[in-house]
């Protein structure tokens, strides 16, 4: 007689885990945040809801985790521009910086990352213990990495050594997430490179 192989708990746990991240973002995407229940990302998935409660304890931590998986796998796909610390840092600070801005137009325009990020937005503000924990597992870390850019240009002489960079980190960033939020404008690679020379070299004649 043939023995069969025990099955194997942890494939099949990841699996379950990938159906639920992809069921939540497909059912924000088609349905909107409030209509999406912990029931409706389970009979999706394929799972019980008992095995979502195991994991999460609700339908904004399966998305947000969700979310934060999709942007590791962008990240992951770009690996022709991204370095180690997902800033390129070719020795030239405003081509690096317009690289990443229009790489983050292109993910905010696309719906997959559209509709949950508002949502996720959206809980953190309804939700303030949902924000911080938004802001400090999926703002941060991502707003982190152009300090880290921008440091490197400091040390290159190639940005003042007095500027606080995190307040130049503002001057680009900020105002994209604003035009996202409230479509002021057209959210496009135009103006993705304009926010980086309007921050590197100021308003003022040259």
């Amino acid at each position: 007689m043939v023995q069969k192989s025990a099955p194997d708990s942890t494939r099949r746990s990841e699996k379950s885990r990938r159906a639920i991240y992809d069921a939540a973002l497909a059912l924000v995407g088609e349905v909107g945040y409030p209509k999406t229940t912990i029931e409706g990302i389970a009979a999706r998935a394929g799972v019980g809801k008992q095995t979502i409660y195991r994991w999460w304890s609700s339908k904004a931590e399966v998305l947000m985790e969700a979310f934060i998986d999709l942007g590791a796998q962008a990240v992951e796909a770009a690996g022709d521009w991204a370095d180690a610390d997902g800033i390129p840092d070719t020795g030239d600070l405003e081509a690096d910086l317009k690289a990443v801005l229009r790489a983050t137009v292109d993910q905010l325009n696309d719906p997959r990352y559209d509709a949950p990020a508002r949502a996720l937005a959206a809980e953190g503000v309804a939700n303030p213990p949902f924000g911080e924990e938004f802001v400090g597992k999926l703002l941060m870390p991502s707003l982190e990495l152009y300090v880290r850019r921008l440091r490197a240009a400091q040390d290159a002489g190639q940005v003042r050594a007095e500027v606080d960079p995190y307040i130049a980190r503002d001057l680009f960033s900020a105002p994209l997430a604003q035009r996202w939020l409230q479509g002021t404008g057209p959210l496009d690679h135009d103006y993705a490179n304009r926010l980086v020379e309007y921050a590197l070299y100021g308003l003022a004649p040259r």
